[in-house]
């Protein structure tokens, strides 16, 4: 007799190379969402930094608030008067951006000058867990 198909053990080794490519797969996108959130908080703190930066030129001071979280409560929006949490009229920043997931941007002012607080997840450009933004820049 002449059949013809996969024997068990050609279906078991196909299987098995599926399952191994998947399992790789996986790992490799679970790094790449760590880069992207990590990406997306120093793409957000340059973002606040340009924010504060003209409403000081304009305002010859920096917003008020000390030890807040942005992008939640009466920290959502920046306008003329200040953080808002909504309805931000003439804004400097429409949405106050939040952490792309459960970590906090949290603001401080200082007589004249701020920092920003973030934590990243891994390492990015020489930077790794918690860092600060103030006028200098990004440390």
């Amino acid at each position: 007799m002449n059949k013809k198909g996969f024997t068990l053990i050609e279906l078991l080794v196909v299987i098995a190379i599926i399952g191994l490519l998947s399992t790789l797969a996986v790992v490799a996108l679970g790094s790449a969402r760590v880069k992207a959130r990590d990406s997306k908080r120093l793409s957000d703190l340059k973002q606040l930094q340009t924010a504060f930066e003209l409403y000081y030129t304009d305002q010859n001071a920096y917003p008020a608030g000390s030890g807040v979280t942005l992008g939640s409560g009466d920290y959502a929006c920046l306008n003329a008067t200040g953080f808002a949490a909504t309805g931000c009229a003439t804004p400097y920043m429409g949405q106050v951006p939040k952490d792309p997931k459960d970590f906090t941007y949290v603001y401080t002012l200082a007589s004249s000058t701020y920092s920003v607080a973030a934590e990243l997840e891994g390492t990015v450009n020489g930077l790794t867990g918690v860092i600060s933004l103030s006028p200098a820049g990004i440390k």
